[in-house]
């Protein structure tokens, strides 16, 4: 099998991640338990220059990607900052949507509830950093239809391309692709390990991270 023309946005999402150090390379825990040679921490998306950014990569991924949304949901806590940066860039570029997000505990003073932001309605989309388990999903999922609304689709900065465990074992496929096969949503990453992948191999100052994330992807991969 050829391998696939670099995507140019992907790669030039996977450099500022790196760069700015939100992509990095050693030993990591997973939450499935799994020892990574990287690790995607979207909470390093920590000043106005970077949220700037990275609401530019979501956007441009987004409009390219044909998925149709009325309004956009950020799942407590970091879908919050992930959904405002979209928002804004959206609104730059000439789409402006309504967005709101979620409280993990409800509100009994004020105006209450779980639910922060516009009024959730008509085709909402998720907006989140990565799927490891696909119980973010599920939680927004259920809080949108409960108002009545529909979800049309999840928006993610990387997609890990790696397989689901359920019941403590590897499943037969990924996060992403339970919850495009089962629950029907479509999902639009910036980029995926494979971009990942094709980043590193090129770049002297990282080969040495090459083959243990392509090790890793091996043994984990879908």
């Amino acid at each position: 099998m050829t391998e696939s023309a670099a995507d140019p946005l992907a790669q030039e999402f996977v450099r500022f991640a790196v760069d700015a150090g939100v992509l990095r390379f050693g030993e990591f825990r997973t939450k499935a338990g799994r020892l990574s040679p990287y690790f995607f921490n979207a909470g390093l998306f920590d000043d106005g220059a970077k949220l700037g950014a990275l609401g530019s990569f979501y956007a441009r991924r987004l409009l390219r990607s044909g998925v149709e949304f009325d309004m956009l949901f950020g799942p407590a806590y970091k879908g919050i900052t992930l959904v405002a940066a979209l928002a804004i860039e959206l609104a730059r570029l000439g789409r402006n949507v309504p967005l709101a997000y979620n409280r993990k505990e409800a509100k009994d003073h004020g105006e209450g509830g779980v639910l922060v932001g516009a009024p959730v309605r008509g085709r909402v989309l998720i907006v989140d950093d990565v799927i490891s388990a696909g119980t973010s999903v599920r939680e927004s999922i259920a809080l949108i239809t409960a108002a009545g609304a529909s979800p049309c689709g999840v928006a993610l900065a990387l997609d890990r391309q790696e397989k689901a465990v359920e019941a403590g074992r590897d499943a037969d496929h990924s996060a992403v692709q339970y919850v495009t096969r089962e629950l029907g949503l479509a999902v639009c990453a910036v980029a995926t390990l494979s971009d990942l992948l094709q980043y590193l191999a090129p770049n002297p100052s990282l080969q040495a991270h090459a083959a243990a994330v392509q090790a890793y992807r091996d043994r984990y991969g879908v």
